[in-house]
């Protein structure tokens, strides 16, 4: 009897945790490219997959993003605020499917940006 009712909450605890959602993580993401990519499965706490855009309100500035798990209350909200005098808005949109948040960028091992940034560099200098 010990066995079924083992069996049985294994059972159980797989079932409630293959209902969570797995979503899209990107910690910093520039210009539509994520720097670091990967995916979450996220908590009962974080329910929601989100993506998030940082836009400065000066033309020209840069645009950030970010993806990951977000609670309920803060999802579909616009924030504005100032930094350094520049003005700024955030976007916070959420959805409720399997990696509905978009897909993962490539990724650039550390060494190639690196090397790209350098080459870019030398080609300035050489002018």
């Amino acid at each position: 009897m010990n066995k079924f009712l083992c069996l049985c909450v294994a059972l159980g605890a797989m079932f409630a945790a293959g209902e969570s959602l797995v979503c899209n993580t990107c910690k910093v993401g520039i210009a539509g490219t994520c720097l670091f990519s990967s995916t979450v499965t996220c908590t009962d706490s974080e329910p929601n997959c989100y993506r998030g855009n940082l836009a400065f309100n000066v033309s020209g500035l840069l645009s950030l993003q970010t993806r990951g798990c977000l609670d309920t209350t803060s999802c579909n909200k616009t924030q504005t605020g100032t930094l350094l005098t520049a003005g700024y808005t955030v976007t916070k949109t959420c959805c409720s499917t399997d990696r509905c948040n978009g897909a993962t960028s490539i990724q650039l091992p550390l060494t190639a940006a690196v090397g790209a940034a350098l080459l870019a560099m030398w080609s300035t200098w050489a002018y």
